[in-house]
């Protein structure tokens, strides 16, 4: 007999699902703050539920410390207690538990949200009493089918929007997915958008309420006080309030106005060691026209969510390990990583499963009549083979267009970026692929490596390309090819370095050229964007210069130091 599934995995199956499908929870998300980060928050916190290993402890403190957004907050108070089940046969015990600890944790638990799906949840699986030989649970599914499209009409803000709760839409697209992968014989994972054929999409003319002048707050303090009392504590100083957390480590958020007023009143219940604030601005996605041609990319090419969100691009990302924790790569900041690397703790990246990069492509095309897919350099990820491979399994693969790009970092975000401003008014999807592709060939990109040895590290390079010897003592700069990365020179300090950045630009564009200029940095912002970029644009006035991170996965690979220019002449 094989052995049942490991819970962990089926959790991790879960998160991987819910990861790829988050981009629209953010476009559906307008209770109890419109502000598009629903999806956002849920891939951040349930992070940790992506790498099984660490054992029962250390995986709740690490979904705890990652924990944001009122949605994470609760979704993490839920799955915390269901982390160390064995397998199916312990759940009728633990979902109630998980159930009555995420309500326990809200302080103010509204009809229509994700507790409307743990309530179903908890009521089916006290119903069926399952065990590890329960053959099926397509009741289970169907009846939080039936809960998601019921928080419609539960709460005001999504009546009046049309839409069914982000939140609770989340849990289901994790929670069949994690059961798909524990029961034997599973119902098959359906596309999201065929599920709810109503609902994804907000009303024509709904207009969010402002939230000017409040914050959302994540804190964590150290405290002996106890929840229940936190919870007192905090009455009267922001709504949304969520309390959860382990032993004497107490995970706090809240949308607030009187921000001072809730660190003071956190102060005297214990130690503040951890305050995460944003402004509560109302935030939406922009429409995208299904008929459009709709570019997709890799975020390893040093393109923002906010970059994607402008333009109406899908992003496919990787992710981070930093020590033990996990990050989707598009949700680090930039300056937590580089400050880890520094300090000498270990960083890898993990390329996205088959499973999760499949429902990417899934969620993709099943939202847009053609989708082109401006793919990573074949030579540099498998990306562009799973591509490939899942368009000719496809029911429909004349929907999905995958170009090996033969490019990566900014090269590839600045001929992305080109062609998805292209795509808005172009009147053919031929005209935006030939754009692309020409797009693709003219565009340029020179990465200084401040030294070698974060590549050496990572296996990234060899000693048959020459880039060994005394360049480890040198400052490398290096291209992005078809090929691989291409050593195109190499200098002493910072100020060859420009000066090689300056006569190549002039090479390469010629002194009236316009162009795009996608300037990036690593943990050097402040040198790139006061002394490189000044030099730049004085000498191109014409150009459109661009300042980014650059992507977290090449700079994982490239180290502290880094900095790169793309350019494209327009």
């Amino acid at each position: 007999m094989a052995p049942a599934p490991r819970f962990d995995n089926a959790l991790c199956h879960g998160y991987e699902r819910l990861a790829a499908w988050a981009d629209l929870l953010d476009r559906i998300n307008v209770f109890p703050v419109a502000d598009a980060d629903t999806g956002i928050n849920l891939k951040i916190s349930l992070a940790p539920l992506r790498q099984p290993g660490p054992s029962p402890r250390r995986l709740r403190d690490n979904l705890l410390r990652a924990a944001t957004g009122n949605s994470g907050n609760i979704a993490c108070a839920f799955f915390g207690e269901l982390i160390g089940a064995r397998g199916l046969g312990d759940l009728p015990q633990r979902i109630p538990a998980a159930r009555d600890k995420a309500r326990q944790a809200v302080i103010d638990p509204q009809p229509g949200t994700m507790l409307t799906i743990f309530d179903a949840l908890a009521e089916s699986v006290g119903r069926d009493g399952w065990t590890t030989g329960h053959p099926d649970c397509t009741e289970t599914i169907a009846q939080l089918e039936a809960a998601v499209a019921a928080t419609t009409s539960m709460l005001p803000d999504l009546k009046q929007a049309g839409v069914v709760d982000a939140g609770a839409l989340g849990m289901f697209i994790f929670l069949e997915a994690c059961f798909a992968f524990l029961f034997a014989s599973p119902p098959p994972l359906r596309p999201v958008t065929d599920i709810f054929p109503s609902g994804l999409s907000i009303r024509a003319g709904w207009a969010a309420r402002n939230h000017a002048g409040e914050y959302c707050v994540n804190t964590m303090i150290q405290s002996d006080a106890g929840f229940e009392t936190v919870q007192q504590a905090l009455d009267g100083y922001g709504s949304s309030i969520v309390v959860s957390g382990m032993e004497n480590q107490i995970k706090v958020h809240a949308h607030t106005s009187d921000r001072d007023g809730l660190r003071k009143r956190l102060s005297r219940l214990g130690a503040v060691t951890h305050w995460a604030e944003d402004t509560m601005d109302a935030s939406t996605v922009a429409p995208v026209r299904a008929g459009d041609i709709h570019i997709m990319t890799d975020a390893a090419g040093s393109l923002t969510i906010e970059d994607a969100r402008q333009l109406g691009m899908t992003l496919l990302g990787s992710y981070l390990i930093v020590g033990d924790r996990i990050f989707p790569e598009t949700l680090l900041d930039p300056a937590d990583l580089y400050a880890a690397m520094a300090s000498g703790t270990r960083v890898t990246t993990a390329q996205a499963s088959v499973f999760e990069r499949h429902q990417c492509y899934l969620h993709t095309t099943r939202r847009f009549d053609r989708v082109l897919y401006l793919c990573v350099g074949s030579v540099y990820t498998g990306n562009y083979q799973t591509a490939i491979r899942w368009q000719a399994a496809s029911d429909d693969p004349d929907r999905l267009t995958v170009v090996d790009t033969g490019s990566a970092s900014g090269r590839l975000g600045i001929a992305a970026m080109a062609t998805a401003r292209f795509a808005r008014t172009a009147s053919t999807a031929d005209s935006v692929q030939a754009f692309a592709e020409k797009a693709l060939a003219d565009s340029r990109e020179l990465v200084f490596l401040d030294t070698l040895k974060y590549l050496a590290a990572g296996g990234r390079i060899s000693r048959t390309k020459g880039f060994f010897g005394n360049l480890l003592h040198l400052k490398p700069i290096i291209s992005p090819e078809p090929e691989g990365a291409a050593k195109v020179g190499v200098v002493r300090n910072r100020r060859e370095q420009l000066d090689f950045a300056l006569q190549r630009l002039s090479r390469d564009l010629g002194k009236a050229a316009s162009a795009m200029i996608l300037m990036q940095y690593t943990d050097n912002r402040p040198w790139v964007e006061t002394t490189v970029l000044p030099q730049i644009a004085s000498r191109y006035p014409a150009a459109e210069i661009l300042l980014r991170p650059i992507s977290l996965t090449s700079g994982a690979h490239m180290g502290p130091g880094t900095w790169a220019v793309a350019y494209l002449p327009m």
